[in-house]
């Protein structure tokens, strides 16, 4: 565990803390290809490396994501938000990305993590 985890505003339902208890559970045992979760202390905020597909304009390039999860997650957006250094993509604003505005705020979330993976701008 690292300490990049910063205490959360707000605590994780039961539903929430279960949810990604499993989803963390499977990253484990089956991570996506191109992803890495970085094991932190706050089951609420996930440390994730990106690498870019291959035949995008983001092949071979790593980035490291921050997702923070809210207190009703499935039914509530993430945030994630790009650590240094930031892709260029007409939908990262301030180097923060909400799922929500692009998908009408239908949970679940973290797969729609790994579908943006193969999107060019």
């Amino acid at each position: 565990m690292t300490s990049s985890s910063a205490p959360s505003k707000q605590a994780l339902s039961k539903i929430a803390s279960n949810r990604l208890q499993k989803e963390l559970k499977e990253w484990q045992v089956n991570p996506p290809v191109g992803f890495k979760q970085k094991p932190t202390d706050n089951l609420q905020r996930w440390i994730i490396e990106v690498v870019g597909a291959p035949g995008t304009l983001y092949a071979n390039e790593t980035y490291k994501l921050q997702v923070d999860f809210p207190e009703h997650y499935p039914m509530e957006a993430p945030q994630v938000i790009f650590l240094h250094p930031a892709p260029l993509h007409p939908h990262v604003f301030l180097k923060k990305y909400y799922f929500k505005g692009h998908f009408g705020g239908l949970g679940p979330y973290l797969s729609l993590l790994l579908s943006r993976k193969k999107e060019k701008p």
